[in-house]
């Protein structure tokens, strides 16, 4: 049987990361795991950690373009996460 493809960090909501990290975190913390299981769950969360950094530095960036809307920018001037 073919194994289930897992969704990259990049293409599960932010939410949901984040509690797939906690867990990551939770699971690691117990130390119950092997070597080899508690290296791929690491793996996991450093992809996980850097999506939910690049995705709030994105949402930064937004927040400050808006503030700024009062000062002149334009919202054709706003870049989106998606890129549109």
């Amino acid at each position: 049987m073919a194994k289930k493809a897992t969704p990259s960090a990049a293409e599960i909501p932010f939410e949901e990361a984040l509690e797939r990290l906690e867990n990551l975190v939770d699971a690691l913390e117990e130390g119950d795991l092997e070597l080899e299981a508690s290296l791929e769950k690491f793996e996991e969360g450093v992809k996980l950690v850097r999506s939910c950094s690049d995705r709030l530095k994105s949402a930064e960036l937004r927040v400050k373009q808006l503030e700024a809307g009062a000062d002149g920018v334009r919202e054709s001037d706003l870049v989106l996460e998606d890129g549109s």
